[in-house]
């Protein structure tokens, strides 16, 4: 496959309904995501020459979900990062965050500066994790980072948080929901969009060809 996007991000969406219709508790959804299907999709990325994969893991709406919802989020978060990105650093990868991790618990916060820090000069894929991220969120962050600087598209890229970071050619969201819900709004002016059917937690590597496949076929035009 010669037409592979250098960077794929996918809003992961249905771990709750994939929960609900086997009959598990919600929490079970995002603890299959985080335990069984993240590092599989970043080394199978990896190996069919993608450079960039972002995650929306945890918008700046999802703080409105329950208490124990939330809770037991904070948890899968914790046992992430100490343990599966500390396999995905041993096996080359690189690390990323955006969005504003300062509203998370201090312990997490550390962890997560402590592991992008960690994982700087690995080459293999960078992994980015978008977490408390919102599309809005950013610009607003943005345009206080500018401060006085008179702004244009070029610095204006500079200052979000995914400087350095090429825009997604490619966006996915899983589980059969038709928008963005502000996811990237920037970086998406010219992505492709791909609404599949299935859940986050059924995104397997044979469903990262088919993202793969259906990229091939598009014809990006970028308005000419």
């Amino acid at each position: 496959m010669n037409n592979v996007p250098q960077h794929i991000a996918i809003i992961m969406d249905g771990n709750r309904r994939w929960a609900r219709e086997q009959g598990f508790p919600p929490l079970s959804g995002h603890q299959k995501v985080a335990n069984e299907i993240l590092e599989p999709l970043i080394e199978h990325a990896s190996q069919r020459g993608v450079k960039f994969v972002t995650f929306w893991a945890f918008s700046t709406e999802n703080w409105r979900r329950s208490k124990f919802e939330v809770a037991g989020i904070m948890r899968i978060f914790r046992h992430m990062i100490k343990d599966r990105w500390q396999r995905l650093h041993e096996k080359g990868v690189r690390m990323r965050v955006i969005g504003d991790i300062s509203k998370f618990p201090r312990d997490i916060q550390k962890a997560l500066v402590d592991v992008v820090e960690q994982t700087k000069n690995n080459k293999k894929i960078t992994a980015v994790f978008a977490l408390n991220y919102g599309g809005r969120d950013e610009i607003l962050r943005t345009i206080k980072r500018l401060d006085t600087q008179e702004p244009t598209e070029e610095n204006f890229s500079e200052h979000l948080d995914t400087a350095g970071i090429p825009d997604p050619e490619m966006i996915v969201r899983t589980s059969g929901e038709q928008r963005l819900s502000g996811f990237l709004l920037w970086q998406s002016e010219y992505s492709e969009l791909y609404f599949p059917a299935w859940h986050m937690p059924e995104f397997s590597p044979e469903k990262l060809d088919e993202v793969l496949v259906e990229y091939a076929k598009r014809q990006r035009r970028f308005g000419k």
